[in-house]
């Protein structure tokens, strides 16, 4: 396990592209070594739940191959409100190991599943507000779902080492590549096809979190529907590209009216927030996800939101070597923020 640590992988599995990226690291810097992107087929994974599993498995070969990876170690991560729950609550101080043994006593007070369906993780962040009190963060997966992710995963050949979650590898990548600020409210917002994920982090330590079954697909459909166009054409006008007959204008309406609903869903959780907290308003928005490259959404949501809105850079303190397109690695950069995220994880670590 430890000569495998060396040479793991981040495997980020979407319901429209599988992402994979491997870092090396040496004396605390990181350098980046492989890098792929494979598109799904529509209707393989839906809302998170993999429908297909063969054609997953043989997306994820094909895309190991081609990347030329030959570690096997890997992590990765899975998400949605009704498989993932994380809580972060107060107990009376203890030790890790003493949590440890305690832990599914504490987390049944908090998790809504039967605490034998879930498998069961935390974090100790330190001192609470009230004396004698730790602030702890429990994170309840259902058994089916990490089985259902990490059996595609053995079936591609690969031997997943770590199972993650996507707003905390997020997380991952934000303290590589950012400055934390203390007192300073960050969001990271990771919009994929199927799924938000948000993570609020205060001086870099996660406060709240929320996943949504909501995503790029809701533009897409909107753009199918209006142009009466195949799924490859919207695609396309997504991207800012052109199709026949379909004016740039119409699509920018389009676009900015569909772009509510998704918005929408995020200014709520920024007021669930500010209402079930004493923390101050969120100052900044960091966004990854396919929909983050969708032209003018950053700006709708910056409006809309009234918070600053900056695309995510998960490769600002990561040395790029010269063999790999940069133009290319500058255009998919917010598709591939989760794996990096899950590549920089080592077993054992938390």
């Amino acid at each position: 396990m430890l000569f495998g640590a060396k040479d793991i992988i981040g495997l980020d599995i979407g319901s429209k592209h599988i992402k994979v990226v491997q870092l090396k690291e040496s004396k605390g810097s990181h350098t980046l070594e492989r890098l792929g992107i494979a598109t799904l087929q529509t209707e393989l994974i839906v809302d998170g739940s993999i429908l297909d599993s063969s054609r997953v498995v043989d997306a994820i070969k094909e895309l190991i191959t081609n990347t030329e990876i030959k570690a096997k170690d890997v992590t990765l991560s899975v998400s949605g409100h009704s498989s993932v729950i994380i809580k972060r609550v107060s107990l009376p101080q203890m030790t890790e190991e003493e949590l440890d043994e305690q832990i599914r006593f504490e987390a049944e007070q908090y998790i809504p599943f039967d605490i034998e369906d879930v498998n069961l993780d935390f974090q100790i962040l330190g001192p609470a507000e009230e004396e004698n009190m730790m602030d702890v963060l429990i994170v309840a997966v259902k058994k089916d779902k990490v089985s259902e992710y990490v059996t595609v995963v053995k079936d591609a050949g690969l031997n997943p080492v770590i199972v993650d979650v996507d707003a905390f590898a997020l997380e991952n990548m934000y303290e590589l590549n950012y400055e934390v600020k203390e007192g300073e409210n960050i969001a990271l917002v990771n919009i994929g096809a199927s799924m938000i994920n948000i993570n609020i982090l205060k001086g870099g330590i996660s406060v709240f979190t929320r996943d949504s079954s909501l995503g790029g697909n809701l533009l897409t459909e909107a753009l199918q529907k209006e142009f009466t166009i195949s799924y490859v054409n919207a695609e396309k006008l997504k991207q800012a590209e052109a199709v026949e007959g379909v004016s740039p204008q119409d699509v920018t309406v389009v676009l900015n009216s569909a772009f509510g609903d998704i918005i929408s869903e995020i200014s709520r959780s920024f007021d669930y927030f500010r209402d079930t907290t004493n923390y101050e308003n969120i100052d900044q928005i960091i966004l990854s996800g396919g929909v983050a490259l969708t032209k003018d959404f950053a700006p709708a949501l910056s409006e809309r939101v009234g918070v600053p809105v900056s695309i995510a850079d998960p490769f600002k303190n990561i040395t790029v070597p010269d063999s790999f397109d940069q133009e290319y690695l500058k255009k998919v950069s917010p598709l591939v923020s989760v794996a990096v995220g899950l590549a920089m994880r080592r077993v054992g670590d938390k």
